[in-house]
């Protein structure tokens, strides 16, 4: 979604080489260059990496960037806060565009950003293979339209876990539905590898409606309070984790690495007020790594080590780790962590596979096959003013959260 600018939505049909190109950052836009290069992945494992007694849980300290720092065997995270106005009556904002590189607008003027979006925000029709996305609508809505033949809106805490597998085009679409007030959108999009033997997967998505997603809260002895959103992951069930109850996630798409018993993966999100304490607890598979995204807030105490937000945050996933808030303000955070894959990653765009070989046929499969055409009149399609949340999957199947 937040990382197909359109050179590359075409690239399959033009392409006579195979140079690696940044997909999340906008071509012709130096400052967001400037800012990727800064934010590069790190893919090794901090020198101080230890279980030692008495070392410091806490491996690195980054700032946050875009796109965020991202660790194995996840591949890309992104953050959306856009404060988007009054709607039009096309479902863009009331506003005028001038000023914005309309196609490949992420400007942030005035708080928000077209994307790629003309007259509605977001991602028209692109293509992708090779890797899963998972996307966290806090505020507002996305309008979902594929290849299969599927469609959905979601929004309100809702999540949807797309597996790319062999191949799939979808859009991504912000409508903005009230015309007398703010349309603000919040949201996350994490891109999630698939090991050698899913790659070639059937695409399809699943949705966690929020009404769904477990949740867990925590009230310290001087009132403070934590707030945990369980998306992935068993929450709480290590016998050292201090003694918090255990929270079964909703199962993720059978293909997914995460759906593998030993790969440890999870995905939450924590609130905590201000001054709230809590202890974050370990994770429970060999060999995996964590990070912890402090997106909102002044700062906080990590195991008794001061860190000032906007911050990524490596932490060592084998110890149960001490969260103090700052008192100034209540503080949000998102936390990924896996067992690494451990396979090659050779990516082009919107196309993640093991080998240039293998991005090299998948180029010629997407020339050929389109994975399915575009089965809409629209590259962006909307779908409507009414507000419901829905999806319909391939085949018909109509999917509505639970009242």
């Amino acid at each position: 979604m937040p990382i197909v600018p359109y050179a590359l939505f075409t690239v399959a049909r033009k392409a006579s080489s195979l140079k690696q190109v940044r997909p999340d950052i906008p071509k012709n836009n130096a400052a967001a260059r400037s800012a990727a290069r800064s934010t590069e992945r790190n893919t090794e494992v901090s020198s101080n990496n230890s279980n030692e007694e008495g070392r410091s849980p806490v491996l690195q300290v980054s700032p946050l960037g875009f796109p965020w720092q991202t660790i194995d065997p996840f591949l890309f995270c992104v953050y959306h806060d856009d404060a988007y106005p009054k709607a039009n009556a096309q479902m863009g904002p009331e506003a005028p565009l001038a000023g914005r590189q309309i196609g490949q607008d992420f400007s942030r003027k005035d708080g928000w950003s077209m994307y790629h979006g003309d007259t509605v925000p977001g991602f028209p029709s692109h293509p992708h293979r090779g890797f899963e996305t998972v996307t966290i609508v806090r505020k507002g809505l996305v309008d979902h339209s594929d290849s299969l033949g599927a469609t959905a809106r979601f929004g309100g805490g809702d999540v949807q876990w797309l597996t790319a597998g062999k191949g799939i085009v979808h859009s991504e679409m912000f409508p903005l539905l009230d015309a007398n007030a703010p349309n603000p959108l919040e949201l996350f999009q994490i891109w999630l590898n698939l090991p050698a033997t899913s790659k070639m997967a059937d695409p399809h998505f699943t949705m966690f409606w929020s009404e769904a997603i477990p949740r867990f809260a925590s009230d310290d002895a001087k009132g403070g309070r934590t707030e945990v959103a369980v998306i992935a992951g068993r929450f709480g069930d290590a016998a050292d984790n201090a003694g918090q109850a255990s929270i079964a996630p909703l199962a993720p798409p059978p293909d997914s690495w995460a759906a593998q018993a030993d790969a440890d993966v999870a995905i939450w999100t924590l609130k905590m007020t201000p001054g709230a304490q809590w202890t974050l607890p370990a994770a429970v598979g060999e060999g995996t790594r964590r990070m912890l995204y402090f997106f909102k807030g002044a700062a906080l105490h990590i195991a008794g080590q001061r860190v000032e937000g906007p911050a990524a945050i490596e932490l060592l996933a084998d110890a149960a780790v001490e969260l103090l808030n700052g008192n100034e303000e209540a503080s949000e955070f998102l936390l990924l962590q896996g067992r690494p894959i451990a396979e090659p990653v050779a990516q082009y765009g919107p196309f993640v596979m093991n080998t240039q070989a293998e991005i090299s046929q998948t180029l010629a499969d997407y020339r050929r096959t389109q994975f399915g055409g575009w089965p809409w009149s629209d590259s962006a399609p909307v779908h409507g003013r009414d507000a419901a949340r829905f999806a319909r999957h391939p085949g018909g199947r109509e999917e509505k959260p639970e009242a």
